[in-house]
């Protein structure tokens, strides 16, 4: 790459914001030119924290992650409610069409940066366009809940207190339920295999996790398929139709089944997809290196089957966790770094390749219900694995606990699921993440949520542990910030991006900051 060369953005949501974010000083100083797309009016915001929005919990200034006219103070250039028709990469022109006007203009590139995430699976149900295209215009009271317009949507519904069904036992599907339950919505959670959150948990585990979310009021009808969304006469939704013809009434219908990464653009331009905008371990989407992708469109499969340092050979589809897509708009905007200096100095630009850590975890973040669960899980604790590890397995049922722990011959974890048990949660989680192996007697873990641990007892961190897994913040990190002046959330999350991912680590993060400031 060049000096002067002009990079465009496609897409304007966390993963673009925090790419635009890691070269706006290149911007600025006007060693690369820099234009951003969106195509909702809304500058770029925490899409993770719509739900929470939606419920009453998160107010919208919390959720912002990019400031336009502090943007264009830099010499970025932010075009909101505009969207890329086509891309010609043979002439290296986007077409754009403005969503107010509908005028329609060309925009050159040099670099192509594709931040066009996902976009929610429709249900094939009597009564909803299975068009993915037809989003925008389904009933009245159905949503998937993926913008600022569904979460108004959602919350007139939730502050009247009305009846919702959610199609989908995923886990923003049951975090929904679980909030709306708690404002005091009669909630259903309509789902089809036996249990819900089926890829993460195992039977038992998707048993008792049942039981919690009936506890708090959660109805759960599982091994169920959907026949028919009942309109109205004005077209507005009032219940789900069941297969074996129970009708389940409600106000709000929540589409939870999963997403698809956008790849249309990238077709129509001729670039190679599958799951996803299918790149290389260096983000490219194709071979003259000027097209990237990154986020929930990317899909990283490398074709070499002597690499070492790929994410993988055999592909993935849209994660849905905000950690992986920042630490690819972090990497791509340390290449181009790279390569302006190696220009600048002669030379030729040296970045490692981007590598993957452990597989992200899925938490359940609810007041009600404490979740965790990460990796490969199943199996029986007699039965043995082909690679010679072991599986330990507790159940409380009369507690409502549940752990699962899958050990490789190292006694490091493959996976784990951890229901019931916060701080036995996080012990595990950091051993996962760090790779380190259990301990030789497992059962320690669990007396971290005994009576005898101590009501304030927390998990032992030490400054090199992660508190903030989507941004990849450790303590010591939150430490440093408070020791350099930062003395609040917001002071510390801006100094260190803590918190501004899922906000499932927002109340260690403030405790961490309340201890060091007053220890300060």
């Amino acid at each position: 790459m060049r000096p002067g060369e002009h990079v465009v953005v496609i897409g304007f949501g966390p993963v673009a914001a925090r790419f635009v974010d890691d070269v706006a000083d290149l911007a600025a100083a006007g060693t690369i030119r820099l234009t951003v797309i969106g195509g909702e009016t809304d500058p770029a915001y925490n899409r993770v924290l719509v739900g929470e929005h939606a419920m009453g919990r998160t107010e919208r200034a919390t959720m912002a992650l990019a400031d336009p006219e502090l943007l264009a103070r830099s010499g970025i250039d932010v075009l909101l409610g505009t969207q890329v028709t086509r891309i010609d990469r043979s002439r290296r022109v986007l077409r754009l069409t403005d969503g107010p006007t509908g005028e329609t203009r060309e925009l050159g590139y040099d670099r192509l940066v594709l931040a066009t995430g996902a976009r929610p699976n429709l249900p094939v149900l009597r009564g909803i366009n299975p068009d993915p295209g037809a989003y925008e215009h389904l009933p009245a009271g159905v949503t998937a809940l993926r913008d600022l317009r569904d979460a108004r949507a959602v919350r007139a519904v939730v502050e009247r207190r009305g009846r919702v069904v959610v199609l989908g036992g995923g886990v923003l599907g049951l975090e929904a339920a679980l909030a709306a339950s708690e404002a005091g919505c009669p909630v259903t959670v309509v789902h089809h295999a036996a249990w819900v959150l089926t890829r993460s948990l195992d039977a038992p585990g998707g048993a008792l996790l049942g039981r919690a979310l009936a506890e708090a009021g959660v109805e759960v009808v599982s091994g169920a398929q959907a026949r028919e969304a009942s309109l109205d006469e004005d077209r507005s939704f009032r219940g789900l139709v069941l297969e074996d013809g129970r009708t389940l009434p409600g106000d709000l219908l929540l589409l939870s089944i999963g997403v698809t990464a956008r790849t249309e653009l990238a077709e129509g331009a001729g670039l190679r997809t599958a799951r996803g905008i299918v790149v290389n371990h260096e983000l490219e989407a194709d071979v003259e290196r000027r097209v990237f992708a990154v986020g929930d469109c990317a899909e990283v499969l490398c074709k070499d089957p002597s690499c070492r340092v790929c994410p993988g050979r055999d592909g993935m589809g849209p994660s849905g966790l905000i950690g992986p897509g920042w630490r690819q708009a972090e990497w791509l905007a340390a290449r181009i770094r790279a390569e302006l200096d190696a220009v600048a100095e002669g030379g030729t630009a040296v970045l490692a390749p981007l590598t993957t850590g452990p597989a992200g975890a899925v938490r359940l973040k609810a007041h009600q219900v404490e979740l965790a669960c990460a990796g490969t899980v199943g199996g029986l604790p007699w039965e043995p694995r082909p690679d010679g590890g072991t599986v330990v397995q507790w159940a409380d049922g009369s507690a409502g606990t549940y752990a699962q722990l899958v050990l490789r011959p190292d006694r490091t974890l493959e996976g784990y699921i951890v229901l019931g048990l916060p701080r036995a949660a996080a012990e595990i989680g950091l051993l996962h993440d760090r790779g380190e192996p259990v301990p030789e007697d497992p059962g320690v873990l669990l007396r971290l949520d005994g009576p005898d641990a101590g009501a304030q007892q927390e998990t032992r961190l030490t400054p090199e542990s992660t508190v903030c897994h989507c941004a990849g913040v450790t303590m010591g990190r939150i430490a440093d910030a408070v020791g350099r002046g930062a003395a609040t959330l917001e002071e510390v999350s801006c100094a260190t991006r803590a918190s501004t991912g899922c906000g499932g680590c927002t109340d260690t993060v403030r405790r961490l900051v309340e201890e060091h400031a007053a220890a300060a």
